[in-house]
């Protein structure tokens, strides 16, 4: 990937680090906070640039080099902060890559809707541990903004090992894409045989959802034939 340059808009913990990992990979980066002690943070030997100011404030944003930048992330401790910035570097500055820290989830929801794409820490966490507590609940990886499709991670049920596991897609509703297996991803699963601690990487319409639940868990008569009803 070719390097581009990023402005980060918040140098706290997320902030820093973010910067400190692009910088490491060879892309250019500014960092935008209203407080210089902030800065601090950042490695001694960090290469990026910093600009004490707001990030929606244009001055401070040319200064940090918005007007090149081929991506922005607003990742301050304020929800209303993060959304003006992202909306400024969106509607003003042209940036194709832009992302907000989002604490409230249902603000998240609104504005990834809205084509501002978010990270709503809390509900995030509150995933993760979820993950942790009830490994065999469907949970989803991903949504589009729409709601249609997600992507679901589940651990294989005993059921299905010895099972082919392409069968579990259906055309236009369930796609597996991938298979993770003693922690190493896998594509080449179309004629994979399921094993017991298998993790299922599946995307799924909404209106397939409860049916591939059911096929997994074998209260639908489609889980033994491997096809809908």
């Amino acid at each position: 990937m070719d390097p581009v340059h990023i402005v980060i808009v918040g140098c706290g913990r997320v902030g820093s680090g973010l910067g400190t990992s692009l910088v490491g990979q060879g892309h250019t980066v500014a960092i935008i906070d209203r407080n210089p002690k902030a800065f601090r943070r950042l490695p001694p030997e960090w290469g990026g640039a910093t600009v004490v100011g707001s990030g929606f404030d244009r001055d401070d944003l040319d200064t940090a080099g918005a007007r090149r930048a081929g991506a922005l992330a607003a990742v301050t401790s304020g929800d209303n902060s993060n959304i003006l910035t992202a909306r400024i570097a969106r509607e003003t500055y042209g940036i194709p890559h832009v992302v907000a820290r989002i604490y409230d989830p249902r603000r998240a929801q609104i504005y990834l809707r809205l084509g501002i794409a978010t990270v709503a820490t809390v509900s995030w966490t509150i995933d993760q541990v979820r993950r942790r507590l009830l490994p065999d609940e469907m949970l989803g990886e991903w949504s589009d903004p729409t709601g249609r499709l997600t992507l679901l991670e589940r651990e294989l049920p005993e059921r299905w090992a010895g099972k082919r596991l392409g069968d579990l897609s259906v055309p236009g509703e369930v796609t597996l894409v991938a298979v993770t297996r003693a922690g190493v991803a896998r594509l080449d699963f179309a004629d994979l045989v399921g094993q017991e601690g298998d993790l299922l990487h599946a995307m799924v319409t909404d209106s397939a959802r409860q049916h591939f639940i059911a096929r997994l868990d074998g209260s639908s008569d489609a889980a033994t034939t491997g096809a809908r009803p």
